[in-house]
């Protein structure tokens, strides 16, 4: 299961970056050669580089790429996935669903695409899930 989870992740992460590289180069190409830059495109940038950057530091701690759990190799195993468990319950997938939830409710919008901020913002307790999944994972390899 868990090289399926990794593969659909990676798979993700590339296309958005592809979408991302796309949608740069087009702000580019309106900016300089059209004189008007398309008014979505850095918003686009924007909301795909933070997906990419939190998506990718799930992914990472799957991969077991992730700076933290090198450093603290030499420390018992089950200690620092419980730590890193407790940290992601409580900080991406509470707290980001809570911000999900408020954004939700106030009815925040972007203002160029015009899409809800909850949408943009539930990368947040998805990702913070991915990891729980990804350290609870460890637990039945060991």
């Amino acid at each position: 299961m868990k090289d399926k989870v990794d593969k659909v992740l990676g798979y993700a992460l590339v296309i958005m970056l592809a979408v991302m590289t796309l949608d740069v180069l087009w702000g580019v190409f309106t900016r300089y050669v059209m004189s008007n830059q398309a008014s979505w495109s850095e918003e686009l940038a924007r909301f795909l580089l933070i997906w990419i950057g939190i998506l990718g530091a799930a992914y990472a701690s799957g991969q077991r790429l992730h700076l933290s759990i090198d450093l603290l190799n030499n420390k018992p195993v089950r200690l620092i996935a419980v730590l890193i468990i407790l940290f992601a319950f409580g900080v991406l997938v509470l707290g980001g669903s809570r911000l999900v939830l408020l954004t939700a409710e106030l009815g925040q919008r972007s203002p160029a695409l015009g899409i809800p901020m909850s949408l943009i913002y539930s990368v947040v307790p998805i990702s913070g899930l991915l990891i729980i999944y990804y350290r609870l994972s460890d637990f039945k390899a060991t």
